[in-house]
């Protein structure tokens, strides 16, 4: 087992200067208050923070001797969504709460069977992908939106 690096108490949504070093971590990776992590290094990091929080690619977790962990999305399965009226298709995503990903020509959205049915029944032309999930944040445009698996 690797040695403890430092402790994290504290979270920015953007680096300050160059990283000291990286995690790379899936979207549901990225939400969490406390737990043992393993850099890109090899060290590993106590996060403990005050309150459960959703990590942002690009944020950085602030170790307590000030270095910072800059956070990156990691690959993982998602199915690519597109049609000719993808605002249609996004609002039925959207009235589900799952969390999308909303680019000019495509949505990307977490795999699931019953949303994956939903969306061929209305017209969507699905593809599975393996890219960094990094979707919209909740309302006002912060926080995560919870599907029906929370």
């Amino acid at each position: 087992m690797n040695a403890l690096l430092c402790t994290a108490r504290r979270y920015s949504d953007h680096t300050h200067s160059d990283a000291d070093d990286q995690l790379t971590l899936t979207y549901e990776d990225r939400f969490l208050r406390r737990k043992v992590l393993t850099c890109e290094s090899g060290a590993q990091i106590l996060v403990d923070l005050s309150q459960t929080t959703s990590l942002d690619h690009g944020g950085a977790l602030i170790l307590e001797d000030g270095r910072e962990v800059e956070i990156l999305a990691a690959p993982e399965p998602l199915l690519e969504v597109t049609a000719p009226d993808l605002t249609r298709i996004a609002w039925h995503i959207g009235n589900r709460h799952t969390p999308c990903q909303i680019e000019r020509e495509r949505l990307l959205i977490q795999v699931d069977h019953v949303i994956r049915d939903m969306l061929m029944k209305i017209g969507a032309t699905l593809r599975e992908v393996r890219e960094p999930f990094t979707p919209e944040g909740g309302a006002y445009g912060h926080g995560r939106t919870h599907g029906h698996a929370h």
